[in-house]
């Protein structure tokens, strides 16, 4: 399965940056005399109610969609290491003002927290990615502090502390090995996250702003006509649900590499 999910996501990444070599419909025609035609040979994914083309626009929306997940989870995961390391290794005021922060996000809903910050800006790729990973850090801040707090308790730690060795260099040379492989982890499951959060936003009509399109806008523009023209959402859906399975797989298989390494040890 994790062989199969990473065939599933690579395919999904060449076909999006690479795919308008192949197939090299103009994403932003628009024709009228092909409004709403179903998958045939000449359209193979049909097209929408402005007579564009899907396959065209599922290529061009991949971009966006493929660019915000990975960019909001690096953001967001980089955030959670380094925050997460930070408070468990120091602990004291620098913990208990990490858990005050932690708890202050968590008593809002991520959704709605997104609602509310694109509410008030216009919303772009960019926008997108520092928001969402605003709203998706903490997770893997408590879970990095937690295994932070573990290492603290290491004795090579305290005699490195006791030695008064930089603090930054035991972070870099003893922490962040150890905690790779949860960043990791934290990191695929956030690309799937942030791509279904960029996908809800954009059903909602608040995600990224025409004529930029992502995968999430192509499936909102066909909610009105999917009694007549089922294509329109269910190719975009089910480039998200590909990717998402895949990403969600592999972070199964990465976990579980880790839980082996850690009873191993």
């Amino acid at each position: 399965m994790p062989k199969f999910s990473v065939f599933v996501l690579f395919f999904i990444v060449i076909f999006s940056f690479f795919g308008s070599f192949v197939y090299g419909v103009d994403a932003y025609a628009l024709r009228a005399d092909a409004i709403l035609v179903a998958p045939s040979l000449e359209y193979p994914l049909g097209t929408d109610r402005l007579g564009r083309d899907i396959l065209a626009r599922l290529i061009e929306g991949g971009k966006v969609s493929l660019i915000i997940g990975v960019g909001s989870a690096f953001i967001a995961s980089l955030i959670g290491l380094l925050l997460g390391s930070i408070a468990g290794y120091f602990r004291g005021a620098i913990d208990n003002g990490f858990v005050v922060l932690v708890d202050l996000f968590l008593t809002f809903p991520t959704f709605f927290l997104l609602l509310a910050l694109v509410s008030y800006v216009n919303a772009s790729s960019w926008v997108l990615i520092v928001i969402i990973s605003i709203t998706g850090w903490m997770t893997t801040a408590r879970l990095i502090r937690s295994e932070s707090f573990q290492i603290t308790s290491k004795p090579y730690i305290k005699i490195l502390n006791i030695a008064k060795v930089n603090k930054l260099k035991i972070l870099f040379k003893y922490y962040a090995p150890l905690l790779a492989p949860i960043y990791f982890v934290s990191f695929t499951f956030g690309v799937g996250g942030a791509i279904l959060a960029e996908s809800g936003l954009s059903f909602l009509g608040l995600g990224i702003v025409a004529p930029q399109m992502s995968w999430g806008t192509i499936l909102s523009s066909g909610k009105d006509v999917v009694e007549i023209a089922w294509w329109v959402s269910f190719f975009p859906g089910l480039m998200i649900f590909l990717v998402t399975f895949a990403l969600i797989n592999i972070s199964n298989y990465l976990q579980s590499l880790t839980n082996q390494k850690q009873i191993q040890s």
